[in-house]
Protein backbone atom coordinates (compact mmCIF):
# COMPACT_ATOMS: atom_id res chain seq x y z
CA UNK A 1 0.00 0.00 0.00
CA UNK A 2 1.76 3.34 -0.99
CA UNK A 3 2.37 5.68 2.06
CA UNK A 4 2.38 9.56 1.80
CA UNK A 5 5.94 10.56 3.22
CA UNK A 6 7.20 14.31 3.80
CA UNK A 7 10.97 14.95 3.79
CA UNK A 8 11.46 18.46 4.76
CA UNK A 9 15.02 19.67 4.56
CA UNK A 10 16.50 22.17 6.49
CA UNK A 11 16.28 25.70 4.76
CA UNK A 12 20.21 27.12 4.27
CA UNK A 13 20.94 30.90 4.76
CA UNK A 14 21.11 32.50 1.51
CA UNK A 15 23.98 34.35 2.37
CA UNK A 16 26.78 32.33 0.49
CA UNK A 17 27.05 29.39 -1.92
CA UNK A 18 26.73 26.19 -0.61
CA UNK A 19 29.54 23.91 0.68
CA UNK A 20 30.00 20.16 1.29
CA UNK A 21 29.42 20.57 4.86
CA UNK A 22 25.78 21.62 4.28
CA UNK A 23 25.31 18.89 1.58
CA UNK A 24 26.74 15.92 4.55
CA UNK A 25 24.80 17.77 7.16
CA UNK A 26 20.88 17.32 6.05
CA UNK A 27 21.10 17.44 1.69
CA UNK A 28 22.37 14.42 0.60
CA UNK A 29 20.99 12.37 3.52
CA UNK A 30 17.28 13.92 2.71
CA UNK A 31 17.68 12.49 -0.99
CA UNK A 32 18.86 9.68 -0.76
CA UNK A 33 15.99 9.31 1.31
CA UNK A 34 13.46 10.51 -1.13
CA UNK A 35 14.49 8.69 -3.98
CA UNK A 36 14.16 5.48 -2.10
CA UNK A 37 10.47 6.05 -0.99
CA UNK A 38 9.95 7.13 -4.66
CA UNK A 39 11.30 3.45 -5.96
CA UNK A 40 8.91 1.56 -3.42
CA UNK A 41 6.33 3.39 -4.69
CA UNK A 42 5.36 5.68 -2.14
CA UNK A 43 3.99 9.37 -2.78
CA UNK A 44 7.11 11.81 -1.61
CA UNK A 45 7.15 15.22 -0.90
CA UNK A 46 10.64 16.74 -0.31
CA UNK A 47 10.22 20.50 0.47
CA UNK A 48 12.83 22.79 1.61
CA UNK A 49 13.91 26.66 0.66
CA UNK A 50 16.31 29.49 1.07
CA UNK A 51 16.39 30.85 4.53
CA UNK A 52 15.94 34.67 3.87
CA UNK A 53 15.43 36.30 6.76
CA UNK A 54 18.33 35.30 8.72
CA UNK A 55 20.54 37.40 10.13
CA UNK A 56 23.44 36.48 8.44
CA UNK A 57 22.29 37.64 5.15
CA UNK A 58 21.67 41.14 6.48
CA UNK A 59 25.34 40.59 7.65
CA UNK A 60 26.14 39.79 4.34
CA UNK A 61 24.47 42.99 2.70
CA UNK A 62 25.60 45.03 5.10
CA UNK A 63 28.98 43.93 4.61
CA UNK A 64 28.49 44.57 0.73
CA UNK A 65 26.37 47.64 0.74
CA UNK A 66 23.24 45.92 -0.94
CA UNK A 67 20.23 45.21 0.18
CA UNK A 68 19.09 41.82 1.74
CA UNK A 69 16.80 41.38 -0.97
CA UNK A 70 19.97 41.49 -3.52
CA UNK A 71 21.89 39.37 -1.51
CA UNK A 72 18.94 36.61 -1.16
CA UNK A 73 18.43 36.45 -4.88
CA UNK A 74 22.13 36.27 -5.81
CA UNK A 75 22.66 33.06 -3.58
CA UNK A 76 18.42 31.50 -3.97
CA UNK A 77 19.62 31.26 -7.62
CA UNK A 78 23.08 29.70 -7.38
CA UNK A 79 20.97 26.92 -4.73
CA UNK A 80 18.80 25.78 -7.45
CA UNK A 81 21.56 25.26 -9.98
CA UNK A 82 23.81 23.42 -6.93
CA UNK A 83 20.47 21.63 -6.58
CA UNK A 84 20.19 20.61 -9.97
CA UNK A 85 24.04 19.66 -11.02
CA UNK A 86 24.34 17.80 -7.89
CA UNK A 87 20.88 15.54 -8.44
CA UNK A 88 19.10 16.94 -5.28
CA UNK A 89 15.50 16.02 -6.03
CA UNK A 90 13.33 18.77 -4.33
CA UNK A 91 10.00 18.53 -4.99
CA UNK A 92 10.02 21.98 -4.43
CA UNK A 93 12.40 24.42 -3.18
CA UNK A 94 11.14 27.65 -2.30
CA UNK A 95 12.27 30.80 0.13
CA UNK A 96 10.58 32.30 3.24
CA UNK A 97 10.13 36.00 1.37
CA UNK A 98 6.93 34.53 -0.55
CA UNK A 99 3.44 36.22 0.03
CA UNK A 100 2.39 32.31 0.62
CA UNK A 101 4.87 31.76 3.53
CA UNK A 102 3.94 35.46 5.10
CA UNK A 103 0.25 34.12 5.19
CA UNK A 104 0.69 30.75 6.58
CA UNK A 105 3.03 32.53 9.08
CA UNK A 106 0.53 35.39 10.03
CA UNK A 107 -2.12 32.50 10.14
CA UNK A 108 -0.37 30.71 13.21
CA UNK A 109 0.93 33.82 14.94
CA UNK A 110 -2.65 34.74 15.18
CA UNK A 111 -3.75 31.99 16.05
CA UNK A 112 -1.62 31.38 18.75
CA UNK A 113 -2.01 35.15 20.12
CA UNK A 114 -5.70 34.16 20.36
CA UNK A 115 -5.41 31.55 22.21
CA UNK A 116 -2.92 33.07 24.82
CA UNK A 117 0.19 30.97 23.55
CA UNK A 118 1.47 34.14 22.29
CA UNK A 119 1.63 37.52 24.89
CA UNK A 120 3.72 40.48 24.77
CA UNK A 121 6.55 41.77 27.52
CA UNK A 122 9.37 43.40 27.86
CA UNK A 123 12.90 42.43 27.37
CA UNK A 124 16.08 43.47 27.41
CA UNK A 125 17.85 43.66 24.25
CA UNK A 126 21.51 44.37 23.05
CA UNK A 127 21.85 48.19 21.42
CA UNK A 128 24.95 49.00 20.05
CA UNK A 129 25.48 52.67 20.35
CA UNK A 130 27.57 53.18 17.78
CA UNK A 131 25.48 51.51 15.32
CA UNK A 132 22.81 52.99 16.82
CA UNK A 133 20.20 50.06 17.08
CA UNK A 134 18.96 47.35 18.27
CA UNK A 135 21.48 44.41 17.24
CA UNK A 136 19.74 41.18 16.35
CA UNK A 137 21.10 38.01 18.58
CA UNK A 138 23.78 37.03 15.67
CA UNK A 139 25.50 40.87 15.49
CA UNK A 140 26.24 40.36 19.17
CA UNK A 141 29.02 37.36 19.56
CA UNK A 142 31.01 36.89 22.57
CA UNK A 143 32.39 33.73 24.89
CA UNK A 144 29.65 30.70 25.91
CA UNK A 145 29.47 30.56 29.45
CA UNK A 146 28.91 26.77 28.95
CA UNK A 147 32.48 25.94 26.79
CA UNK A 148 33.96 29.01 27.10
CA UNK A 149 34.14 28.84 23.17
CA UNK A 150 34.97 32.54 22.43
CA UNK A 151 33.33 32.60 18.98
CA UNK A 152 29.79 32.10 20.00
CA UNK A 153 26.87 33.64 19.04
CA UNK A 154 24.04 35.59 20.86
CA UNK A 155 21.46 33.02 19.61
CA UNK A 156 23.51 29.39 19.80
CA UNK A 157 27.08 28.23 20.20
CA UNK A 158 27.93 26.39 17.60
CA UNK A 159 30.80 24.57 19.67
CA UNK A 160 28.45 23.26 22.23
CA UNK A 161 25.01 23.26 20.59
CA UNK A 162 23.29 25.31 23.51
CA UNK A 163 20.78 27.99 22.20
CA UNK A 164 21.40 31.44 23.71
CA UNK A 165 20.40 35.04 24.87
CA UNK A 166 22.95 37.53 24.22
CA UNK A 167 22.89 38.53 27.70
CA UNK A 168 24.32 34.78 28.32
CA UNK A 169 27.58 35.73 26.70
CA UNK A 170 30.87 36.05 28.66
CA UNK A 171 32.31 39.80 27.21
CA UNK A 172 29.56 40.55 24.91
CA UNK A 173 30.67 42.56 21.50
CA UNK A 174 28.80 43.98 18.41
CA UNK A 175 29.51 42.20 15.70
CA UNK A 176 30.16 45.66 13.52
CA UNK A 177 31.39 47.95 15.41
CA UNK A 178 33.26 45.60 18.05
CA UNK A 179 31.73 48.12 20.58
CA UNK A 180 30.33 46.60 24.00
CA UNK A 181 26.62 46.78 23.35
CA UNK A 182 23.97 48.28 25.84
CA UNK A 183 21.06 46.10 27.07
CA UNK A 184 17.85 48.35 26.43
CA UNK A 185 14.17 47.26 27.51
CA UNK A 186 11.66 46.63 24.32
CA UNK A 187 8.08 45.25 24.17
CA UNK A 188 8.18 41.86 22.21
CA UNK A 189 6.04 39.11 21.76
CA UNK A 190 6.67 35.52 23.28
CA UNK A 191 5.72 31.97 22.96
CA UNK A 192 4.51 30.90 25.99
CA UNK A 193 6.56 27.21 25.31
CA UNK A 194 6.19 26.01 29.39
CA UNK A 195 3.02 25.20 28.53
CA UNK A 196 4.01 21.96 26.86
CA UNK A 197 6.91 20.91 28.89
CA UNK A 198 4.74 18.14 30.30
CA UNK A 199 3.02 17.02 26.92
CA UNK A 200 6.70 17.45 24.80
CA UNK A 201 7.82 15.19 27.52
CA UNK A 202 5.52 12.60 27.01
CA UNK A 203 5.36 12.79 23.19
CA UNK A 204 9.28 12.42 23.34
CA UNK A 205 9.22 9.66 25.57
CA UNK A 206 7.30 7.50 22.83
CA UNK A 207 9.98 8.13 20.22
CA UNK A 208 12.02 5.59 20.65
CA UNK A 209 12.89 5.19 16.78
CA UNK A 210 14.52 8.29 16.59
CA UNK A 211 18.30 8.24 16.56
CA UNK A 212 19.85 8.15 20.01
CA UNK A 213 21.93 11.76 19.47
CA UNK A 214 18.18 13.50 19.14
CA UNK A 215 16.53 11.80 21.46
CA UNK A 216 19.08 11.87 24.25
CA UNK A 217 19.78 15.75 23.25
CA UNK A 218 15.77 16.57 23.30
CA UNK A 219 15.66 14.72 26.66
CA UNK A 220 18.14 16.84 28.41
CA UNK A 221 16.31 19.84 26.58
CA UNK A 222 13.13 19.30 28.19
CA UNK A 223 14.73 17.76 31.42
CA UNK A 224 16.44 21.18 31.87
CA UNK A 225 12.87 22.97 31.67
CA UNK A 226 11.48 24.88 29.05
CA UNK A 227 11.29 28.66 28.91
CA UNK A 228 9.03 31.20 27.29
CA UNK A 229 11.14 32.71 23.98
CA UNK A 230 10.78 35.90 22.14
CA UNK A 231 9.33 35.19 18.75
CA UNK A 232 10.03 38.99 17.27
CA UNK A 233 12.89 41.51 17.11
CA UNK A 234 13.38 45.18 16.59
CA UNK A 235 14.39 44.81 12.20
CA UNK A 236 13.23 46.26 8.86
CA UNK A 237 14.28 42.66 7.38
CA UNK A 238 11.86 40.05 8.01
CA UNK A 239 7.93 38.69 8.10
CA UNK A 240 5.66 41.44 9.45
CA UNK A 241 3.79 41.62 12.82
CA UNK A 242 0.21 40.75 11.40
CA UNK A 243 -1.05 43.53 14.50
CA UNK A 244 -0.96 47.72 13.63
CA UNK A 245 1.34 49.82 15.65
CA UNK A 246 3.90 47.30 15.41
CA UNK A 247 5.96 48.08 12.20
CA UNK A 248 9.04 48.80 13.85
CA UNK A 249 9.56 45.02 14.57
CA UNK A 250 9.18 41.63 12.48
CA UNK A 251 8.85 38.28 13.17
CA UNK A 252 11.90 36.51 14.79
CA UNK A 253 13.16 33.69 12.11
CA UNK A 254 13.67 30.83 14.26
CA UNK A 255 9.86 30.78 14.68
CA UNK A 256 8.64 31.39 11.18
CA UNK A 257 11.20 29.62 9.66
CA UNK A 258 9.85 26.30 10.84
CA UNK A 259 6.66 27.41 9.47
CA UNK A 260 8.20 27.09 6.02
CA UNK A 261 7.97 23.01 6.02
CA UNK A 262 3.64 23.91 6.40
CA UNK A 263 3.64 26.43 3.80
CA UNK A 264 6.27 24.87 1.26
CA UNK A 265 3.41 22.68 1.17
CA UNK A 266 0.67 24.98 0.60
CA UNK A 267 2.58 26.25 -1.85
CA UNK A 268 3.48 22.93 -3.69
CA UNK A 269 0.09 21.80 -3.88
CA UNK A 270 -1.04 25.72 -5.33
CA UNK A 271 1.28 24.95 -7.89
CA UNK A 272 0.05 21.74 -9.15
CA UNK A 273 -3.53 22.55 -9.35
CA UNK A 274 -4.39 20.80 -5.99
CA UNK A 275 -4.78 23.44 -3.30
CA UNK A 276 -5.88 20.82 -0.83
CA UNK A 277 -3.32 18.13 -1.90
CA UNK A 278 -0.61 19.18 1.21
CA UNK A 279 -3.15 17.84 3.83
CA UNK A 280 -2.08 14.05 2.72
CA UNK A 281 1.25 15.06 4.02
CA UNK A 282 0.15 16.72 6.96
CA UNK A 283 -3.12 15.55 8.25
CA UNK A 284 -3.70 12.16 6.86
CA UNK A 285 -2.23 10.00 10.48
CA UNK A 286 -0.91 7.32 8.29
CA UNK A 287 1.64 10.11 7.02
CA UNK A 288 4.89 9.90 7.95
CA UNK A 289 7.40 13.20 8.03
CA UNK A 290 10.89 13.53 8.41
CA UNK A 291 12.88 16.08 9.38
CA UNK A 292 16.51 16.23 8.09
CA UNK A 293 18.58 18.71 9.72
CA UNK A 294 22.40 19.29 11.51
CA UNK A 295 22.23 18.79 14.67
CA UNK A 296 22.71 22.72 16.01
CA UNK A 297 19.17 22.54 15.10
CA UNK A 298 17.60 19.67 16.79
CA UNK A 299 16.08 21.74 19.42
CA UNK A 300 14.04 23.73 16.87
CA UNK A 301 12.58 20.52 15.53
CA UNK A 302 12.21 18.31 18.50
CA UNK A 303 10.98 20.70 20.66
CA UNK A 304 9.78 24.18 19.53
CA UNK A 305 8.13 23.15 15.94
CA UNK A 306 6.48 20.62 17.64
CA UNK A 307 5.40 22.70 20.50
CA UNK A 308 3.91 25.19 18.33
CA UNK A 309 1.92 22.54 16.18
CA UNK A 310 0.32 21.20 19.44
CA UNK A 311 -0.65 24.76 19.89
CA UNK A 312 -2.20 25.37 16.45
CA UNK A 313 -4.24 22.32 16.32
CA UNK A 314 -5.46 21.98 13.45
CA UNK A 315 -5.36 18.04 12.96
CA UNK A 316 -1.22 18.51 11.80
CA UNK A 317 0.99 15.91 12.47
CA UNK A 318 3.72 16.05 14.87
CA UNK A 319 7.13 14.97 13.32
CA UNK A 320 7.58 10.95 12.72
CA UNK A 321 11.28 11.44 12.37
CA UNK A 322 13.89 13.87 13.33
CA UNK A 323 17.22 12.39 11.81
CA UNK A 324 19.55 14.58 12.46
CA UNK A 325 23.56 14.07 11.35
CA UNK A 326 26.65 15.68 13.34
CA UNK A 327 29.09 17.98 11.51
CA UNK A 328 31.49 17.32 8.04
CA UNK A 329 34.54 19.05 9.25
CA UNK A 330 37.45 20.39 6.96
CA UNK A 331 40.83 19.62 8.53
CA UNK A 332 39.04 18.82 12.09
CA UNK A 333 37.47 22.28 11.59
CA UNK A 334 33.85 23.20 11.12
CA UNK A 335 32.47 24.06 7.72
CA UNK A 336 31.69 27.98 8.08
CA UNK A 337 30.70 30.49 5.18
CA UNK A 338 30.43 33.28 7.32
CA UNK A 339 34.07 32.33 8.24
CA UNK A 340 35.08 31.42 4.49
CA UNK A 341 35.90 27.47 5.86
CA UNK A 342 34.47 25.52 3.19
CA UNK A 343 34.74 23.29 0.09
CA UNK A 344 32.27 25.29 -2.35
CA UNK A 345 29.56 22.80 -4.27
CA UNK A 346 29.74 25.13 -7.19
CA UNK A 347 33.36 24.96 -7.48
CA UNK A 348 33.35 21.00 -7.22
CA UNK A 349 30.86 20.80 -9.60
CA UNK A 350 32.97 22.86 -12.34
CA UNK A 351 35.77 20.39 -12.20
CA UNK A 352 34.50 16.90 -10.96
CA UNK A 353 31.01 15.16 -11.38
CA UNK A 354 28.34 14.91 -8.64
CA UNK A 355 28.09 10.89 -7.65
CA UNK A 356 31.73 10.75 -6.72
CA UNK A 357 31.11 13.32 -4.17
CA UNK A 358 28.00 12.28 -3.10
CA UNK A 359 29.34 8.45 -2.50
CA UNK A 360 32.26 9.79 -0.53
CA UNK A 361 29.67 11.86 1.86
CA UNK A 362 27.64 8.82 1.87
CA UNK A 363 30.59 6.59 3.16
CA UNK A 364 31.52 8.74 5.17
CA UNK A 365 28.09 10.27 6.80
CA UNK A 366 28.23 11.85 10.07
CA UNK A 367 24.94 9.58 11.16
CA UNK A 368 26.22 9.23 14.97
CA UNK A 369 29.31 11.38 15.10
CA UNK A 370 31.59 14.09 13.62
CA UNK A 371 33.47 13.21 10.29
CA UNK A 372 35.92 15.13 8.47
CA UNK A 373 36.25 15.78 4.48
CA UNK A 374 39.78 15.44 3.14
CA UNK A 375 40.46 15.10 -0.96
CA UNK A 376 43.25 12.48 -0.13
CA UNK A 377 39.73 10.54 1.11
CA UNK A 378 37.77 11.65 -1.87
CA UNK A 379 40.75 10.20 -4.47
CA UNK A 380 41.24 6.79 -2.64
CA UNK A 381 37.36 5.91 -2.47
CA UNK A 382 36.80 7.03 -6.00
CA UNK A 383 39.85 5.26 -7.64
CA UNK A 384 39.79 2.05 -5.31
CA UNK A 385 35.86 2.04 -4.30
CA UNK A 386 33.98 3.16 -7.45
CA UNK A 387 36.70 2.81 -10.30
CA UNK A 388 37.84 -0.62 -9.47
CA UNK A 389 35.40 -2.86 -7.37
CA UNK A 390 32.44 -1.49 -8.68
CA UNK A 391 33.02 0.27 -11.82
CA UNK A 392 35.25 -2.24 -12.97
CA UNK A 393 32.33 -4.78 -12.44
CA UNK A 394 30.20 -3.73 -14.99
CA UNK A 395 32.04 -2.55 -17.35
CA UNK A 396 34.24 -5.83 -17.56
CA UNK A 397 31.00 -7.70 -17.56
CA UNK A 398 29.01 -5.89 -19.74
CA UNK A 399 31.91 -5.32 -22.43
CA UNK A 400 32.50 -8.92 -22.61
CA UNK A 401 28.78 -10.18 -23.22
CA UNK A 402 28.77 -6.64 -25.66
CA UNK A 403 31.49 -8.26 -27.82
CA UNK A 404 30.46 -11.99 -27.30
CA UNK A 405 27.26 -12.20 -27.27
CA UNK A 406 26.09 -9.67 -30.25
CA UNK A 407 25.49 -6.48 -28.34
CA UNK A 408 22.71 -8.61 -26.18
CA UNK A 409 22.31 -10.03 -22.50
CA UNK A 410 23.22 -13.59 -23.22
CA UNK A 411 20.72 -16.25 -22.44
CA UNK A 412 21.15 -18.15 -19.58
CA UNK A 413 21.32 -22.39 -19.45
CA UNK A 414 20.82 -24.17 -16.15
CA UNK A 415 21.95 -22.37 -12.78
CA UNK A 416 24.45 -24.37 -10.63
CA UNK A 417 24.40 -23.41 -7.12
CA UNK A 418 26.87 -21.11 -7.17
CA UNK A 419 25.04 -18.89 -9.54
CA UNK A 420 22.26 -19.41 -7.12
CA UNK A 421 24.08 -18.13 -4.78
CA UNK A 422 25.10 -14.72 -5.89
CA UNK A 423 21.29 -14.52 -6.93
CA UNK A 424 20.25 -15.03 -3.33
CA UNK A 425 22.90 -12.93 -2.09
CA UNK A 426 21.26 -10.08 -4.10
CA UNK A 427 18.18 -10.83 -3.08
CA UNK A 428 19.13 -10.94 0.50
CA UNK A 429 20.27 -7.31 -0.17
CA UNK A 430 17.88 -5.69 -1.72
CA UNK A 431 16.14 -6.77 1.62
CA UNK A 432 18.34 -5.61 4.00
CA UNK A 433 19.01 -2.08 2.45
CA UNK A 434 15.66 -1.74 2.36
CA UNK A 435 15.22 -2.11 5.79
CA UNK A 436 18.32 0.40 6.47
CA UNK A 437 17.24 2.78 4.21
CA UNK A 438 13.72 2.97 5.79
CA UNK A 439 15.48 3.46 9.05
CA UNK A 440 17.51 6.35 8.13
CA UNK A 441 20.57 4.00 8.32
CA UNK A 442 22.48 5.34 5.13
CA UNK A 443 25.96 4.23 5.90
CA UNK A 444 24.89 0.91 6.87
CA UNK A 445 23.11 0.68 3.97
CA UNK A 446 25.93 1.84 1.01
CA UNK A 447 27.83 -0.88 3.17
CA UNK A 448 25.81 -4.02 1.90
CA UNK A 449 25.60 -2.73 -1.23
CA UNK A 450 29.37 -2.61 -2.08
CA UNK A 451 29.84 -6.14 0.09
CA UNK A 452 27.56 -7.06 -3.14
CA UNK A 453 29.74 -5.93 -5.39
CA UNK A 454 32.05 -7.25 -3.94
CA UNK A 455 30.44 -10.74 -3.51
CA UNK A 456 30.04 -9.90 -7.34
CA UNK A 457 33.26 -9.82 -8.54
CA UNK A 458 34.42 -12.71 -6.86
CA UNK A 459 31.73 -14.85 -8.60
CA UNK A 460 33.24 -13.43 -11.67
CA UNK A 461 36.25 -14.36 -10.70
CA UNK A 462 35.44 -18.13 -10.00
CA UNK A 463 32.90 -18.57 -13.07
CA UNK A 464 36.00 -16.75 -15.50
CA UNK A 465 33.25 -16.70 -18.31
CA UNK A 466 36.78 -15.21 -20.54
CA UNK A 467 38.31 -18.98 -20.06
CA UNK A 468 34.85 -20.78 -20.09
CA UNK A 469 33.46 -18.87 -23.44
CA UNK A 470 35.81 -20.94 -25.27
CA UNK A 471 34.27 -24.50 -24.29
CA UNK A 472 31.32 -24.23 -23.19
CA UNK A 473 29.51 -21.03 -24.43
CA UNK A 474 26.07 -21.98 -22.59
CA UNK A 475 27.87 -22.10 -18.91
CA UNK A 476 29.95 -18.64 -20.26
CA UNK A 477 26.38 -17.21 -20.85
CA UNK A 478 24.60 -18.21 -17.70
CA UNK A 479 27.18 -16.92 -15.19
CA UNK A 480 27.06 -13.25 -17.61
CA UNK A 481 24.17 -13.47 -16.81
CA UNK A 482 23.79 -13.98 -13.27
CA UNK A 483 26.28 -11.07 -13.15
CA UNK A 484 23.84 -8.63 -15.02
CA UNK A 485 21.04 -9.70 -12.93
CA UNK A 486 23.11 -9.13 -9.94
CA UNK A 487 24.59 -5.84 -11.38
CA UNK A 488 20.59 -4.63 -12.52
CA UNK A 489 19.93 -5.13 -8.81
CA UNK A 490 23.08 -3.07 -7.45
CA UNK A 491 21.99 -0.29 -10.29
CA UNK A 492 18.59 0.01 -8.27
CA UNK A 493 19.89 -0.36 -4.94
CA UNK A 494 22.49 2.73 -5.90
CA UNK A 495 20.01 4.77 -7.40
CA UNK A 496 19.43 6.89 -4.27
CA UNK A 497 23.27 7.38 -3.79
CA UNK A 498 24.44 7.86 -7.00
CA UNK A 499 21.56 8.89 -9.47
CA UNK A 500 23.31 10.00 -12.27
CA UNK A 501 25.62 6.72 -12.93
CA UNK A 502 22.69 4.33 -12.57
CA UNK A 503 21.03 6.17 -14.86
CA UNK A 504 23.53 5.61 -17.34
CA UNK A 505 23.94 1.97 -16.53
CA UNK A 506 20.26 1.53 -16.70
CA UNK A 507 20.52 2.70 -20.27
CA UNK A 508 23.75 0.62 -21.29
CA UNK A 509 21.75 -2.20 -20.33
CA UNK A 510 19.06 -1.21 -22.73
CA UNK A 511 16.17 -0.43 -20.36
CA UNK A 512 14.35 2.54 -21.19
CA UNK A 513 12.64 5.73 -19.00
CA UNK A 514 13.88 6.57 -15.23
CA UNK A 515 15.75 4.46 -13.37
CA UNK A 516 13.24 6.33 -10.24
CA UNK A 517 10.05 5.20 -12.74
CA UNK A 518 11.15 1.37 -11.73
CA UNK A 519 9.98 -0.08 -8.33
CA UNK A 520 12.44 -1.95 -5.59
CA UNK A 521 11.66 -5.29 -6.25
CA UNK A 522 14.27 -8.56 -6.91
CA UNK A 523 12.28 -10.23 -9.24
CA UNK A 524 11.42 -7.08 -11.21
CA UNK A 525 15.18 -6.63 -11.66
CA UNK A 526 15.94 -9.76 -12.94
CA UNK A 527 12.98 -9.54 -14.95
CA UNK A 528 14.21 -6.63 -16.54
CA UNK A 529 17.52 -8.45 -17.47
CA UNK A 530 15.82 -11.37 -20.43
CA UNK A 531 18.26 -13.30 -22.26
CA UNK A 532 18.31 -11.30 -25.90
CA UNK A 533 17.25 -7.82 -24.72
CA UNK A 534 19.74 -5.44 -26.59
CA UNK A 535 22.49 -3.71 -25.08
CA UNK A 536 24.11 -0.10 -25.70
CA UNK A 537 27.62 -0.06 -25.56
CA UNK A 538 29.19 0.24 -22.35
CA UNK A 539 31.94 2.95 -21.15
CA UNK A 540 33.52 3.90 -17.84
CA UNK A 541 30.89 5.01 -15.44
CA UNK A 542 33.56 6.89 -12.83
CA UNK A 543 37.74 8.02 -14.09
CA UNK A 544 40.29 7.63 -12.51
CA UNK A 545 41.59 10.72 -10.76
CA UNK A 546 45.31 11.39 -10.06
CA UNK A 547 46.31 12.63 -7.15
CA UNK A 548 48.80 15.75 -8.45
CA UNK A 549 46.24 16.87 -10.71
CA UNK A 550 43.29 17.09 -7.98
CA UNK A 551 45.86 19.15 -6.27
CA UNK A 552 46.23 21.59 -8.70
CA UNK A 553 42.81 21.72 -9.57
CA UNK A 554 42.14 22.35 -5.71
CA UNK A 555 44.76 24.89 -6.13
CA UNK A 556 43.55 26.82 -9.14
CA UNK A 557 39.93 26.60 -8.25
CA UNK A 558 40.45 27.52 -4.71
CA UNK A 559 38.02 24.72 -3.27
CA UNK A 560 40.41 23.64 -0.28
CA UNK A 561 40.39 25.60 3.21
CA UNK A 562 40.48 28.99 3.67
Amino acid sequence: VSESILVAVAWPYANGPLHLGHVAGCYLSADIFARYHRLKGNRVLMVSGSDTHGTPITIRADQEGITPAEVVDRYHALFLESWEKLGISFDLFTHTNTENHEAVTHDIFKNLLDKGYIYTDNMLLAYCGQCVRFLPDRYVEGICPHCANTRARGDQCDACGRTLDPRDLVEPRCALSGDTPEFRESEHFFLRLSAFQEPLLEWVNKQSHWRANVLNFTRRFLEDGLHDRAISRDLDWGVPIPLEGYDSKKIYVWFEAVIGYLSAAVEWAKIHGEPESWQDFWKDPKSRSYYFIGKDNIPFHSIIWPAMIMAYGHDLNLPYDVPANEFLSLQNQKFSTSQNWAVWVPDYLERYDPDPLRYLLSVNMPESGDSDFSWGEFVRRNNEELVATYGNLVNRVLTFAYRNFDGRIPTPGALDEVDQGLLDTARAAMAEVDASLDACRFKAAISRIFALAQDANRYLDAKAPWRSIKEDRESAATSLWVAIAAINCLKTLLHPFMPFSSQRLHEFLGQEGRVEDGSWNFEAAVAAVAGGRELQRPSPLYTKLEPEVVDQEVARLGISAG
